[in-house]
């Protein structure tokens, strides 16, 4: 069974920068995707950036291009999305996701969710 765990969400100004990790565990994750998403109150999930965990291969949507970039470290079975210039609009629930698929830009498909992180953004 496949468990992902979130954690170093926070408050932060708006220009900061924070960096959410996400273990996982229960599987051997060479043919997954991980994926962040978020969900800010009152809105649907978002789907943020995908890491095809095989090869390193990296997604991210137009709304965090050049602000936030998805990693992964093997050696920890761990997904990093490191999010700068941090503004209001990207507090939100943060969630991390697995799926058992190569298609890093596609937002379906996860089965297996994290219990999320949140991130506030003051201004």
């Amino acid at each position: 069974q496949v468990q992902l765990v979130e954690s170093g969400g926070g408050l932060v100004q708006a220009g900061g920068s924070l960096r959410l990790s996400c273990a996982a565990s229960g599987r051997t994750f060479s043919s997954y995707t991980m994926g962040w998403f978020r969900q800010a109150p009152g809105q649907e999930r978002e789907f943020v950036a995908g890491i095809r965990w095989s090869d390193g291969t990296t997604y991210v949507t137009d709304a965090v291009k050049g602000r936030f970039t998805i990693s992964r470290d093997n050696a920890k079975n761990t997904v990093y999305l490191q999010m700068n210039s941090l503004k209001p609009e990207d507090t939100a629930v943060y969630y991390c996701a697995a799926k058992r698929s190569a298609w890093i830009s596609l937002a379906s498909g996860y089965t297996d969710w994290g219990q999320g992180t949140q991130v506030t953004v003051s201004s």
